[in-house]
């Protein structure tokens, strides 16, 4: 077993978008793990959008990494050593590895997996956090009924591509935003949407709400929120009365820094946000998937069998190399991925 590891620390914190100054690959003595530990080889890791709020010094959900601490994320890898019983040598487990090539976590922070079942890849995405978060959201906020419609953007990611997929298994009319025209076949002729706009096709929010009302035309009952900026601004007067909105992010804002705090928007202001929540009876509400992992058992009951046999279909967007993980991740944020962001490591 080699010596050494190799992790990507935070260096600075950025100012708007992240840059490559922002991150530092560190090599160092490979860890042992403790009593209760165990030492894992990491073969791919997540890349994931909250992962920007936790580079700004804000407070949040999560403590803000510290300046020189390894970026953390959710990885899948293999035992190479444990002091953790029902953990040996060679199981396939996930667990909170951060951007590394080794790790040694707490067993309990932990899960084995069977790759017998899937690949330890879907750990990371459609049977993962972003998976989960787009079956809670839908279900437990969502409330969706047969005939509704729901919109969702970023429809070919692993939470507005999941969010889709239920969707129609649940009899809603689905509609897609995604970034560009090959996105939007993918979200159509892949995961079944209904129809799906490209928001880069219009440089003015009236005309995305323009095609958001052809695109939806009995009106939005389900807004899955993980996009925020002209997205919103466009959606929201195409909710019906009554109308449920799930909140799990706002990715356009991410990169104005203190997780949105320097955002605008050209004319979604507090009054006019507040007034349309109020007249359309509108309910919203922001949710932390790590708050309800207690649900976790009954997600993969039910949707993994759906992954197994294709019902549910997934897109897997991999890098190759720990050191190409900062560019990934700058290239996630403008949209530059197609599916579930991933790093091979080893």
């Amino acid at each position: 077993m080699s010596s050494q590891m190799q992790q990507i620390v935070l260096a600075s914190r950025p100012d708007g978008a992240p840059s490559p100054d922002n991150f530092r690959l560190e090599t160092s003595d490979m860890p042992s793990p403790g009593a209760g530990e165990i030492l894992v080889k990491v073969a791919f890791m997540s890349l994931d959008p909250y992962m920007r709020g936790r580079m700004d010094d804000a407070k949040s959900y999560a403590a803000p990494v510290p300046l020189g601490g390894k970026m953390e994320g959710g990885s899948v890898g293999h035992v190479i050593a444990s002091n953790a019983e029902g953990f040996a040598e060679g199981d396939a487990v996930f667990g909170p590895f951060g951007w590394a090539s080794h790790a040694v976590a707490d067993a309990s922070m932990c899960r084995k997996l069977n790759p017998d079942l899937a690949p330890i890849t879907t750990a990371l995405g459609v049977l993962g956090m972003p998976g989960f978060t787009g079956w809670y959201g839908l279900n437990e906020i969502g409330k969706p009924k047969a005939g509704e419609t729901l919109l969702v953007a970023a429809a070919t990611g692993p939470v507005g591509s999941m969010v889709g997929q239920l969707a129609k298994a649940k009899g809603l009319r689905a509609v897609g935003v995604a970034g560009g025209p090959d996105k939007c076949r993918l979200a159509t002729e892949t995961f079944g949407f209904d129809a799906c706009v490209d928001h880069r096709a219009f440089d003015k929010v009236s005309d995305l709400r323009d095609a958001l009302k052809e695109a939806a035309p009995d009106g939005v009952d389900v807004y899955f929120e993980n996009v925020g900026g002209p997205v919103l601004e466009a959606t929201l007067p195409q909710m019906n009365r009554f109308g449920r909105i799930p909140l799990c992010g706002m990715i356009a804002w991410y990169n104005a820094g203190g997780l949105g705090d320097g955002a605008s928007s050209q004319g979604l202001t507090g009054p006019k946000l507040w007034r349309t929540l109020l007249v359309n009876h509108l309910t919203v509400t922001g949710f932390i998937i790590a708050n309800h992992w207690d649900r976790y058992g009954e997600f993969l009951k039910e949707v993994a069998p759906m992954v197994a046999d294709g019902r549910v279909k997934y897109e897997e967007d991999i890098t190759e190399g720990l050191k190409n993980a900062p560019q990934a991740f700058m290239d996630m944020l403008r949209g530059g991925n197609t599916g579930k962001t991933i790093v091979k490591v080893g």
